[in-house]
């Protein structure tokens, strides 16, 4: 029996969670997820399938005596250090980034890829180590876009998607590994971005494609692509209409200075 630490968010986690716990070789100990907002989805599964739900503090408090083999990370949105490395167990901890390492790492994968004019896109399983997205790489996973067409919004669901299809086959691997931990790709250079980098991001500069800019940071009710009138920041769909626009169902954890939080 496989012992396994769970850690992520969005409807993706939630259907990953669904899919690992069904595994007759898996054991869930518990799930690390953004349970103190409300309409988290993977909460409530968790929940459901009656498996214990963490906090981030508790998880790395309890993580040697929880006797881990696994750690598994999807689209969970806090820095993993220290004992949720699980440096000591049999498989480590892997982490679905959903984006192409070792290029695009930390945050704004979907936006830059519209903004670098790609024609493929994917997710990427790597291994989590000390740093964001820097641990060696055990699968990515290309398919074709166009990013002439493509919005944030029509990328990430298809990069999600992809995602739900490499878990099952990564992790698949991984249980059936007599010996532990896979081989890797090495995961070297690229570019690094933050939050505070993407949300600089977001501005449309003198010289670029406005419209090109503005897909790269279609993601309602987020805030999107903006330019300076005067002085001002004037977004390029009003706040209101992003709103209207945006998932209600949709969880919140950073700030955002159109809705408050995303």
């Amino acid at each position: 029996m496989t012992k396994i630490l769970f850690m992520g968010r969005k409807k993706v986690a939630a259907k990953c969670l669904r899919w690992l716990h069904s595994l007759p070789e898996v054991e869930i100990v518990a799930t690390v997820t953004d349970s103190h907002l409300e309409g988290s989805v993977t909460a409530v599964l968790s929940a459901e399938l009656g498996i214990p739900l963490l906090d981030y503090d508790s998880a790395m408090e309890r993580a040697f005596e929880l006797d881990i083999d696994l750690g598994i990370s999807v689209l969970y949105w806090r820095k993993l250090k220290g004992a949720l490395l699980f440096p000591q167990s049999k498989h480590g901890c892997v982490n679905f980034h959903p984006a192409l390492l070792p290029q695009y790492k930390g945050c704004a994968g979907y936006n830059l890829a519209i903004m670098d004019g790609l024609s493929q896109w994917g997710s990427t399983c790597h291994y989590v180590d000390e740093e964001i997205d820097t641990g060696g790489i055990l699968d990515v996973q290309k398919f074709n876009v166009d990013s002439d067409f493509e919005t944030a919004l029509s990328l990430e669901a298809k990069t999600l998607n992809v995602m739900e299809q490499q878990f099952r086959r990564v992790i698949q691997a991984i249980l059936a590994s007599p010996n532990g931990r896979l081989s890797v790709s090495p995961n070297i250079g690229g570019k690094y971005v933050s939050r505070f980098q993407m949300e600089e991001l977001k501005q449309i500069l003198p010289g670029e494609d406005p419209d090109r800019k503005s897909r790269a940071f279609w993601f309602p009710p987020y805030c999107g692509a903006w330019v300076e009138v005067n002085g001002q920041r004037v977004n390029v769909i009003p706040d209101c209409v992003l709103r209207a626009m945006g998932d209600p169902t949709a969880t919140s954890l950073f700030a955002d200075p159109c809705v408050g939080k995303i």
